[in-house]
């Protein structure tokens, strides 16, 4: 097939004392998201979109949280070398569709630095990075400020 889709769904637990990162940006706050890698619930959604999208299994299977090689690794590099297997198989990204699902802190300031290092690991451009927010509405884990989720969806193409 030339054209593949894949989705991505992620979720961690705040916890403080621990440095946030979204989308591989570091969000100032006073609580992290807790996570054998530096948790990074948007990266780890966009890693198993496109991973998805070929039917390469999930970030999980490539990265366990039993293999010390990953504990505390940058969730750039993990993005990083699900690329590089996407791209191995002759697919490139089209686009991506993510939304962050959290209380707080508020990240749409740093949505353009976040599609910016997006798109850069992936070698696109920025608009073809959507990113939006949305809160829980104060229900469930993400309304009780529990923690945060995230869901990507990725279109790739046959090159």
């Amino acid at each position: 097939m030339d054209i593949r889709i894949g989705q991505g769904y992620d979720v961690h637990a705040f916890v403080p004392g621990r440095a946030l990162w979204l989308g591989g940006v570091q969000i100032p706050s006073e609580v992290g998201l807790d996570g054998h890698s530096d948790a990074d619930v948007l990266l780890h959604a966009v890693c198993d979109a496109l991973l998805g999208a070929l039917a390469l299994g999930d970030i999980g299977h490539l990265f366990p949280n039993t293999d010390n090689t990953w504990k505390g690794a940058d969730s750039k590099k993990l993005l990083a070398i699900c690329h590089e297997r996407v791209a191995s198989l002759g697919y490139q990204v089209i686009n991506l569709d993510c939304t962050l699902l959290l209380e707080a802190p508020k990240i749409m300031p740093y949505s353009v630095q976040i599609r910016e290092t997006i798109a850069a690991i992936l070698g696109i451009g920025p608009s073809q990075v959507s990113l939006k927010a949305t809160t829980g509405e104060k229900l469930g884990f993400v309304g009780r400020k529990e923690g945060a989720c995230a869901l990507a969806i990725a279109l790739l193409k046959k090159v």
